[in-house]
């Protein structure tokens, strides 16, 4: 059987799945306002087939808002709508259920925070803007977070993270990438504290560590992920030296068993190899994914689990236009191209109507 390495299962501790394929997170702005709706379920089973299914970035709080029609967890009405994601995944497949939690720090806009400012490390406004409605807005410059904010926010992703589980979620991913609020910690020119949680690699790790302690306390490590972009400059990131941040970041997460480190190869913004760091410093189960526009080709990624570079692959754009992807590749099959068209639009349109491989719908 061809690529019979990315289709072998996969056990660690108590997480087993029966092959290395799983489905990046992909924000599809098809919520009912913040809530998981029928058709976000129903998009979600047709791809039950992955070995680990992380959701659409999730925002813990309200004022973590920062795009149109995305899902949050934390109010008793988006738990609801999650848990029927949820039950409807667990009645359709075998994949593990992830749900991503995103907190957009200076990246989110008064528009969707009920006109509050957002926050960030420090006061520091991105380049650039959000799409609202009523178009194109520019980001505001967020409000620099007080030091005894800082455990009340902790706190906003331990109870995300407790409601998901109360959910039927297998675990939640911790989105520390991509310019969101845990990566804008990390960097220094969104962070440039002087109260202990800055100034220093130490410093600029230290409230994504201790998010991580906090939500692993609460729902145990192996229910606990992270999603990391050590230099990608997505959202206006600048890092000068991101492998000495993501090097000290990995040794502090390789003091726990997490359910995986998710890593977004960055190589073409950073001088050195993102996913080789990962895996000479963690320990653990590895989740590698080639980013954005680009996705590993199946000998590529068959590759890297044959070697022991990585655990499991994750896809995104792929898995979007074609919910039943460890089959297709498995099997060689062609695959449905993605409409991008439809990628941010609304109802079922690319997103329910992606044919399985004999053409009958999935799920």
């Amino acid at each position: 059987m061809p690529y019979s390495d990315l289709f072998t299962p996969y056990d660690h501790g108590s997480l087993s799945v029966p092959h290395r394929v799983a489905m990046a997170p992909l924000t599809r702005n098809r919520a009912v306002g913040t809530v998981p709706a029928e058709i976000n379920a129903e998009y979600y089973a047709q791809r039950a087939s992955a070995a680990i299914l992380v959701t659409e970035g999730t925002q813990p709080t309200a004022i973590g808002q920062g795009y149109l029609d995305t899902a949050g967890l934390h109010t008793d009405e988006q738990q609801h709508g999650w848990a029927q994601v949820a039950s409807a995944v667990a009645a359709a497949g075998d994949a593990k259920l992830v749900i991503q939690l995103m907190h957009c720090g200076r990246v989110a806009h008064p528009y969707y925070t009920n006109g509050e400012t957002p926050v960030a490390p420090s006061a520091v406004k991105p380049d650039g803007g959000t799409w609202t409605p009523d178009g194109q807005a520019e980001f505001v410059t967020p409000r620099a977070l007080e030091t005894d904010e800082l455990g009340a926010l902790k706190e906003d992703f331990v109870q995300a993270a407790r409601r998901a589980i109360a959910a039927g979620a297998y675990g939640v991913e911790l989105h520390a990438a991509n310019g969101y609020l845990l990566h804008q910690f990390l960097s220094e020119n969104t962070n440039q504290r002087t109260d202990g949680y800055g100034t220093d690699v130490e410093g600029r790790i230290r409230f994504v560590v201790e998010v991580v302690e906090a939500v692993a306390g609460a729902i145990g490590e192996r229910r606990t992920a992270i999603r990391l972009s050590p230099g990608h400059p997505f959202n206006d990131i600048a890092e000068s030296d991101p492998k000495a941040t993501c090097d000290a970041l990995l040794a502090k997460l390789a003091e726990r068993d997490l359910l995986y480190v998710h890593v977004l190869d960055t190589a073409p913004y950073v001088d050195y190899d993102p996913l080789a760091q990962a895996r000479d410093l963690y320990p653990g189960t590895l989740m590698l994914n080639e980013g954005f526009s680009e996705e590993f080709d199946v000998q590529g990624a068959n590759d890297l689990v044959a070697q022991g570079k990585a655990d499991l692959i994750a896809y995104g754009r792929r898995f979007l236009a074609n919910p039943d992807l460890p089959r297709r590749l498995q099997e060689g099959a062609d695959l449905n191209e993605p409409d991008e068209t439809t990628f941010y639009s609304r109802g079922p349109k690319g997103y329910t109507d992606y044919p399985a491989l004999d053409g009958a719908p999935v799920a």
